[in-house]
Formats: C-alpha cells, sequence, structure tokens
C-alpha cells in the first residue's frame, strides 16, 4: 500500500508541475516603468518601455525597447522573484543599448523552477542607468493576452 500511495503522490506532483509550466510557443509582454527603488532615487528614475517574450521549450527569446532614461543604460537583466512584485536574484545578463533610449535582447534557457516561476508571473525585466544604478525601468513577464 505504501508504494501504490508513493506512486500516486509522484504523478500528482508531476502532474502538478506540468501544469505550472508554460504553453510551447507562449508569449509574455511586459510594460518597462519607472520603479524607484526607495525615495532617494526617485527624481532620477524616468522613461517607459516593452518587452516581448516567447517561449520555445525551454528557451525564452526576450526583445524589447526602451526610451525617456535620464542617462545612458548601463544594463539589462532578467531577474526571478521569490514572489509578485517583490525583488529577486538576476537569472540572465541581456544585451543593452548604452544611451537613453534603446533595445534590450537576450535568450536564456529556463530550468523547471524558473519556467514555474515565468508562469506564476515572477520572472522581471529591469534596466539599470547612469542616472539610476539601482533600477531604473521595470517591468514582470505576463502571459501576452493579445
Amino acid at each position: 500500500m505504501g508504494r501504490r500511495r508513493t506512486g500516486t503522490l509522484a504523478a500528482a506532483g508531476l502532474v502538478g508541475l506540468l501544469l505550472a509550466v508554460p504553453a510551447l510557443g507562449q508569449e509574455f509582454s511586459a510594460r518597462l516603468g519607472r520603479i524607484p527603488v526607495d525615495g532617494r532615487n526617485q527624481a532620477s528614475v524616468a522613461g517607459l518601455g516593452h518587452v516581448m517574450a516567447e517561449l520555445d521549450g525551454d528557451r525564452l527569446e526576450i526583445e524589447g525597447d526602451f526610451a525617456g532614461l535620464l542617462g545612458p543604460a548601463t544594463a539589462a537583466n532578467l531577474h526571478m522573484s521569490p514572489a509578485v512584485g517583490v525583488r529577486g536574484p538576476v537569472i540572465h545578463a541581456l544585451a543593452v543599448t548604452s544611451g537613453s533610449e534603446g533595445e534590450l535582447t537576450g535568450e536564456v534557457r529556463l530550468d523547471a523552477g524558473q519556467l514555474a516561476a515565468l508562469s506564476a508571473g515572477r520572472l522581471y525585466i529591469q534596466v539599470h542607468s547612469e542616472s539610476a544604478p539601482d533600477g531604473n525601468l521595470w517591468g514582470w513577464l505576463l502571459v501576452d493576452e493579445e
């Protein structure tokens, strides 16, 4: 009886994981908006942008644009948050144009935990600039409903 129950629990866990993983070819988008880290950098954070991402298996292709930064962009990264709306660690660096407007691109292979985080809305893009080195624009990757 113990083996059957363990097998059933393992199968249920696998089904749950599969349901949490985004579908093949699924598209995501993010609106990049100014989010000051705290009150001290509020005046140095400006701009907006948009990101599109497409999932192909475990490969996530990202491209976007931004404009209106108060200083040149210095970095763009994909982050994984422990909870929706909470800052999290960088999981992949993206290529970014060094300017107050430009583009960002990248391709990353996601592991099972990162795929589940993408499905749960816990992956986000952050663009840094000379005027706001702690982060200028942020945007959460969400299923593209368009």
